[in-house]
């Protein structure tokens, strides 16, 4: 048991780090990575479509990465 969560932790680690990288870039221009994004924090629009699906999925894969992780170290320590 032990072994499969761990193959799966590993599995999902490559996934979330792929669904991060497909996220799109939310800055506009240079004067963004001065201000931090700072400058959108009270003009947020909701995200939709594509920008939305990959939110929520980062979101599951990384609850569920930490729930795993829970897991075995729970296994581990008996």
């Amino acid at each position: 048991m032990y072994n499969f969560i761990l193959g799966v932790i590993l599995v999902l680690s490559v996934i979330i780090v792929i669904t991060i990288m497909m996220q799109p870039s939310k800055q506009n221009s240079a004067a963004s990575a001065f201000t931090g994004g700072a400058d959108q924090l009270f003009g947020k629009q909701k995200a939709r479509g594509f920008e939305a699906v990959m939110q929520r999925s980062t979101a599951v894969l990384g609850a569920v990465w930490m729930i795993l992780l829970f897991a075995l170290m729970f296994l581990s320590s008996k």
